[in-house]
C-alpha cells in the first residue's frame, strides 16, 4: 500500500520550499528594481537591480539568522533548518543552473546573415578577453601562493577564482569553489573550505567594481570632453521582435512555450553529455572526467544549443521546416531572466561563516584583480580600437569584472544609437573569446591537484598571456594583418 501525501505543511520541504525560494528571489528582484528607480545614486551608478536585490536579501537574511540565534540559543540551527528565509543549497542550485540556461538561450539566437562581421576586430576583442583572463589567473594564483608560502596551510590555487568570479560571474565561481571544497576535504593541510561562498563573494565584488569603476571612468572622460552625452534615438520595428516567417504568437501552443522547449531540449542534451563524462569516471577510475562533466555545464549547454541550430538550419534547407521557430527577442528575455535570478540567488547564497577565514585573501585578491584589469583593458583597447577606445574599454571592463550585461549597459550609455561598431564586434567576439579562454577552463582541475602542477599551470597561463598580448600589439601596428580601422 502506497503512503499518501498532501500539499499541506507536512510536506513543506518537498512541495513548497523550492517554489517559495524562487518567489523570494523574484520579490527581492522587484524591490531591487524599485530602489534603483527611486534612489538616484543607485541609478547613476548603473548597479544592476539584481545585485541590489541580492545584497538586500543577504543583509536581511543575516539579520534574521542573528535574531533567531539570540532567541533560540542552542536550538537556532534546528529552527533555521525548518524556518529559513534563505536556503543556501537551493540558492546555489539556482545559481548553477541559471548560468547554463542563460548561455543556452543566448546561443540559440539566430545571427542575421545581412550583418557584416568585423572579423579581425572581433578576433582582437576576443584576444583582449583571453589576455585579461590569463592575467587575472596569473595574479590570482600569485596572491594565493603568497598566502600559502606565508602560512604553509592555505590552498595554493584559490586565486584562480579571480578570473572565474570577475570574468565568468557567480555561476562558474560557485561551481569551482564547491569543486575545490570537495577535492580538498580529506587533505591534511592546505584544504579549501569555501563551500561556494568565497567564489560568490568574489563575483559580487566584481559586480560592484564594474559599476563603480565604469561610472568614475565615464565622468572623468566626460569632464575631459572625450565622452559626450548622446540622446537615444530609439526606433523599433516589428523586425526587432519577430521576423515575417516566424510562427504566430499563439496557436495550439504559445510561442514563448516553444522557446522554453528549445532551451529545455538543449539543457537535456547537455545533461546527457555530463552524464556520459561522469560515467567515464566510473568506468576508467579517472576523476578528471567527473570534474569536466559538472564543472563546465554552461559549455555543454552552448554546444547543445549550436547543435540544435544546425539541425533547424538543415530542416529549413530541406523544406522540412517551413517557418522559423526560434525567436531572438524571446531568447534574450529568457537569458536575461536566468541571469537576473542567478545574480540574486548567488549573492543571497553567501555564507558569512564560510567567508570569514578567507576575508583578508578575498580583499587582497579583489584589489589586485581590479587594478590589473583596469590597466590591461585600458592599454589594449586604446591600442586596438583608437577611434572608439572608450566604448571598447567600458564594454570589455564591465564584462571582465561583472557580466556582459554590465558591459552592454555602459556601451549603451555612451553609444546609445550604435554609431560605433563596438556592439557588433563585442557580440561576434564571443566565439574567439571562448577559444582564447578555453585553456584556462581546461586546466582548472589540473592546477588544483598538487603544488607542483599549480606552478606548471601558472607558467602556462603566463606564456598564454604573453602570446595573446604580443598578438594584440603586433596586430594593432599592422605587423600581422593590414586592416582598415572601422570608423
Amino acid at each position: 500500500m502506497s503512503t499518501g501525501w498532501s500539499f499541506d505543511l507536512s510536506q513543506f520541504d518537498q512541495v513548497w520550499k523550492a517554489m517559495l525560494q524562487v518567489a523570494i528571489l523574484l520579490i527581492f528582484l522587484l524591490i531591487g528594481n524599485t530602489l534603483r528607480r527611486v534612489i538616484p545614486f543607485l541609478r547613476k551608478a548603473f548597479i544592476p537591480s539584481a545585485l541590489i536585490g541580492g545584497l538586500l536579501l543577504f543583509i536581511i537574511n543575516i539579520s534574521y539568522e542573528g535574531i533567531v540565534g539570540l532567541v533560540q540559543g542552542d536550538n537556532a540551527k534546528a529552527f533555521l533548518q525548518t524556518y529559513s528565509l534563505v536556503d543556501r543549497r537551493i540558492m546555489q542550485i539556482i545559481t548553477y543552473h541559471g548560468l547554463a540556461i542563460g548561455f543556452i538561450a543566448s546561443s540559440l539566437k539566430i545571427v542575421a546573415k545581412e550583418k557584416k562581421a568585423p572579423i579581425f576586430e572581433s578576433v582582437q576583442n576576443g584576444a583582449i578577453t583571453g589576455g585579461t583572463y590569463m592575467l587575472q589567473a596569473v595574479f590570482g594564483i600569485a596572491v594565493s601562493l603568497i598566502f600559502f608560502w606565508a602560512t604553509r596551510n592555505f590552498f595554493y590555487d584559490a586565486g584562480v577564482l579571480l578570473p572565474l568570479g570577475f570574468g565568468q560571474g557567480p555561476g562558474n565561481a560557485l561551481t569551482w569553489d564547491i569543486n575545490f571544497t570537495e577535492m580538498t576535504k580529506d587533505w591534511a593541510s592546505n584544504k579549501f573550505d569555501g563551500q561556494g561562498s568565497v567564489g560568490l563573494t568574489i563575483a559580487s565584488i566584481g559586480f560592484l567594481v564594474a559599476s563603480i569603476v565604469g561610472v568614475i571612468y565615464m565622468n572623468i572622460y566626460r569632464h575631459k570632453g572625450e565622452i559626450v552625452h548622446k540622446d537615444i534615438k530609439l526606433q523599433r520595428s516589428v523586425s526587432d521582435f519577430e521576423l515575417n516567417d516566424e510562427i504566430e504568437d499563439s496557436e495550439s501552443v504559445d510561442k514563448m512555450s516553444i522557446q522554453v522547449a528549445f532551451v529545455g531540449v538543449a539543457f537535456a542534451l547537455s545533461f546527457l553529455v555530463m552524464f556520459f563524462f561522469a560515467k567515464l569516471t566510473d568506468w576508467t577510475g579517472v576523476a578528471l572526467f567527473n570534474s569536466v562533466a559538472w564543472g563546465f555545464n554552461f559549455i555543454w549547454g552552448v554546444l547543445a544549443a549550436n547543435l540544435i541550430k544546425l539541425v533547424v538550419k538543415f530542416l529549413r534547407k530541406k523544406n522540412l521546416m517551413h517557418r522559423r521557430y526560434i525567436n531572438n527577442y524571446q531568447m534574450d528575455r529568457i537569458s536575461g531572466f536566468a541571469f537576473d535570478l542567478m545574480i540574486v540567488a548567488g549573492v543571497a547564497a553567501i555564507d558569512v561563516e564560510a567567508v570569514g577565514p578567507y576575508l583578508p585573501f578575498i580583499l587582497v585578491l579583489s584589489a589586485v584583480g581590479t587594478i590589473i584589469t583596469i590597466i590591461y583593458v585600458r592599454m589594449m583597447t586604446k591600442m586596438c580600437f583608437k577611434n572608439y577606445q572608450h566604448e571598447a574599454f567600458l564594454v570589455n571592463f564591465g564584462t571582465l569584472t561583472g557580466t556582459a550585461s554590465n558591459g552592454m549597459i555602459f556601451l549603451r550609455e555612451i553609444d546609445p544609437n550604435n554609431e560605433t561598431p563596438m556592439s557588433n564586434i563585442f557580440i561576434i567576439s564571443q566565439l574567439p573569446a571562448m577559444i582564447f579562454v578555453a585553456p584556462l577552463l581546461l586546466l582548472l582541475n589540473m592546477s588544483a591537484t598538487s603544488e607542483v602542477k599549480c606552478y606548471i599551470v601558472f607558467a602556462i597561463f603566463f606564456v598564454l598571456f604573453a602570446l595573446y598580448t604580443t598578438f594584440l600589439i603586433l596586430s594593432s601596428k599592422g605587423l600581422i594583418f593590414k586592416k582598415k580601422q572601422t570608423e
